[in-house]
């Protein structure tokens, strides 16, 4: 099986973010244009299991779904985008870890019979699940990297500081929780956690304060930690001082660079000549990846200094189809704030000897 190898950040590589959520209001999410497909039919307990699909105009553009397809949504979630594949007509393999939402999934895509499936687990573990479950190659593979509207506002997941819930943030089954880390990582690694991946400022000073308070004290609630930190670090416009310390942790807990390093690497083996894949992230960090893996694997040709001559590239993949991270128009951005971080890149992939 041919790889692709994904370099790693730098240590303390601090990137120009374009994550800066605004708080979320507290109202129900209208209910817009065809561009945004809002889903909440209720889990038990009451709280619907919504989550609006972000860019699915140009998602459906790029894949081009049809009947006789098959895809991949390698983030599940609520099934808004793969809804929309489904209505196309194509067959869809819907994976998730979160147990929720294959649950919502399979009740709210019953109609579509054979052609969806739910299937539990990582989407870094897409090639075994492939094989196990015999897809065969796929026309398109999607990740959408964004936190569902559930997993945010639902208190009992602990990701929220809104609301008053354990601290928790995992996606699906892990044996680390936010609590852990905040009550059993030494300083420097919290320092680190906050500065890469919250790209928090005050990282220094949080850290040193989460180490004095969790001596009196441990960590056990989402606004046990937000409400110090509120008081640590003052409040200045609509975000919350908490945003990118609890950013950090979940990035963290669910080890989500970790998972899509992983997916990257295999990705291309998974698609047939001409099958697409599609990302869209929320992250600069997230964003860097992406963007880097699919400009080396999408070079003809690569360089180095000490070279005589450029040198063909064995890792040679994909034809770049976004040229730029497609962001969300003003409309989509003024209806679903959350959306306004998102990117989504697009590559195709091409035969090995083929040079276009």
């Amino acid at each position: 099986m041919n790889t692709l190898h994904v370099p790693a950040l730098p240590d303390f590589w601090w990137p120009r973010s374009f994550n800066t959520w605004p708080l979320p209001t507290l109202g129900e999410p209208e209910v817009g244009n065809s561009t945004l497909l809002m889903e909440g039919i209720p889990l038990e307990g009451g709280m619907p299991f919504y989550h609006e699909s972000i860019l699915l105009d140009k998602v459906l553009e790029y894949l081009a779904p049809a009947e006789g397809k098959i895809f991949a949504d390698g983030t599940l979630g609520g099934g808004g985008h793969t809804e929309a594949l489904l209505e196309k007509g194509s067959c869809v393999k819907g994976v998730d870890r979160d147990a929720d939402a294959r649950k919502y999934a399979s009740e709210r895509l019953s109609r579509f019979g054979h052609r969806f499936e739910a299937v539990a687990g990582r989407f870094s573990e897409m090639s075994r699940l492939s094989e196990e479950g015999k897809w065969g190659q796929l026309d398109g593979i999607l990740l959408d990297l964004g936190v569902s509207s559930f997993q945010l506002d639902e208190a009992q997941r602990g990701f929220s500081f809104r609301f008053d819930g354990p601290l928790d943030m995992r996606m699906g089954e892990s044996e680390v929780t936010a609590a852990d880390l905040v009550n059993e990582w030494s300083e420097p690694d919290l320092m680190k956690i906050f500065f890469e991946l919250g790209e928090e400022k005050a990282s220094r000073k949080i850290a040193a304060w989460i180490i004095q308070e969790r001596s009196k004290t441990p960590f056990e609630t989402t606004l046990q930690l937000a409400d110090g930190l509120e008081k640590l670090l003052g409040r200045r416009g609509r975000t919350h001082p908490a945003t990118k310390v609890f950013q950090a942790l979940r990035m963290t807990v669910n080890d989500e660079l970790g998972e899509l390093r992983r997916f990257l690497n295999s990705a291309a083996d998974l698609l047939k000549p001409g099958g697409r894949l599609a990302i869209i992230t929320f992250h600069s960090l997230e964003d860097r990846i992406v963007k880097q893996a699919f400009r080396h694997a999408s070079k003809v040709e690569i360089d180095q200094p000490e070279w005589p001559a450029a040198r063909p590239n064995p890792d040679l993949r994909y034809r770049l189809i976004t040229r730029k991270g497609v962001a969300p128009d003003g409309a989509e951005i003024k209806h679903n704030p959350r959306s306004r971080s998102s990117r989504l890149r697009v590559v195709e992939k091409i035969l090995p000897t083929s040079s276009s």
